[in-house]
């Protein structure tokens, strides 16, 4: 039987993404990101949000390229797999932390004229058709 781990998140950063580097240039970069739901409750007819939070972790070059183009409350599309890990705090207790190991990211806020635009970083996208040109008169009208 095979099985299935992935994970596609749209949601806002809550924090500019943080940067670890290791001996012989490898690199993880971390942040969070929040994704929400909204609704009106029935009983009250009060609009309700729920926000959950998860852990990003990007590595190397993506992680280069996100520490460069993202900062707190860009939007952003990622896709990965969830891993979960255990560690012995410093007060002796075990820690657990459940993270997103991203493979595949877009960018998602549009950024401001000048600044340098990010690069496609989702290889299945495709740049749209280009309009066909209309240089010619040769209409009859």
């Amino acid at each position: 039987m095979s099985t299935l781990n992935k994970v596609m998140l749209i949601g806002n950063l809550g924090d500019d993404v943080k940067m670890h580097y290791f001996e012989g240039g490898n690199c993880v970069g971390r942040f969070p990101i929040a994704t929400s739901e909204s609704y009106t409750s029935k009983q009250t007819g009060e609009r309700i949000t729920n926000t959950e939070w998860h852990n990003i972790v990007v590595r190397n070059k993506a992680a280069e390229i996100c520490e460069k183009y993202l900062k707190k409350g860009d939007k952003i599309y990622v896709e990965g797999r969830i891993k979960s890990r255990q560690w012995q705090g410093e007060d002796g207790n075990t820690r657990y932390s459940t993270e997103i190991q991203v493979q595949d990211f877009t960018f998602l806020s549009p950024k401001s004229e000048g600044v340098n635009q990010a690069p496609e970083t989702n290889q299945q996208a495709q740049t749209p058709p280009q309009a066909a040109s209309n240089d010619n008169d040769d209409l009859p009208f």
